[in-house]
């Protein structure tokens, strides 16, 4: 009697490649290397266990991934309310702002494309067009709202660049390098310096993240919303 099974064709238990899971491998990839400028289709592949040549019924080409790679950062930062009911856009925009930076901190090779991608994907427009959305709401001009909206977003932009260029990243990390440098430091040769981190970084219960509520929230309160209002 013949062996059961034998001859019958195996099925394949391979997950199906699909444009979603190779960006969501190419995110990984680059969060791995911290960096999208050397993510190739071969790296990509050979995460996927495919051939390189595969990818390509699924996209177009690295910019087209780049596109998907920014589209599903920009779908994990959270979005403001459609009408602000219940809210006004000052929370609105700090819960964003929020938000948009633990993304960017998961994700440290986004900052440099976020904004870059001449063929935005859905999730891109969907949060451009809800911020302003929120702010036109809030009572912004739509001159002003683009003003409130940059303004914004550089700050966000660049405190995540510094903060993931900071040699520490928790209290203790912190309190050995401040202690080497000023253990390094002639006596009274830099008094500021001495001052700062004696009297407020060396504090216990320091977080460098604090510094990012504070400017966010001069930023948010030097800005007024203006349409209607007189010439």
């Amino acid at each position: 009697m013949p062996e059961q099974g034998k001859g019958r064709r195996r099925t394949s238990t391979r997950t199906p490649l699909s444009r979603e899971r190779v960006i969501r491998t190419a995110v990984a990839v680059a969060d791995e290397k911290g960096s999208a400028s050397a993510l190739t289709m071969r790296a990509i592949a050979e995460r996927l266990g495919v051939e390189a040549m595969s990818l390509y019924h699924h996209v177009a080409g690295r910019e087209d991934i780049l596109d998907g790679m920014v589209d599903a950062v920009f779908a994990e930062i959270e979005l403001p309310p459609r009408d602000l009911a219940g809210t006004d856009w000052k929370t609105a925009m700090r819960g964003r702002a929020h938000s948009a930076r633990a993304a960017l901190r998961r994700h440290p090779w986004a900052i440099g494309l976020m904004d870059s991608r001449a063929q935005p994907g859905p999730a891109t427009l969907r949060h451009h067009d809800a911020v302003l959305g929120a702010l036109r709401t809030g009572g912004f001009s739509v001159p002003m709202a683009a003003h409130a909206f940059s303004l914004i977003d550089s700050y966000l932009y660049g405190f995540v660049l510094q903060e993931l260029s900071l040699p520490f990243t928790g209290e203790t990390e912190l309190h050995e390098i401040a202690d080497a440098m000023l253990n390094a430091m002639p006596p009274d040769a830099y008094p500021h310096l001495t001052e700062l981190a004696t009297e407020h970084a060396l504090k216990p219960g320091y977080d460098y993240a604090d510094e990012f509520v504070f400017g966010l929230g001069v930023i948010l309160d030097a800005l007024e919303p203006d349409e209607g209002r007189d010439a």
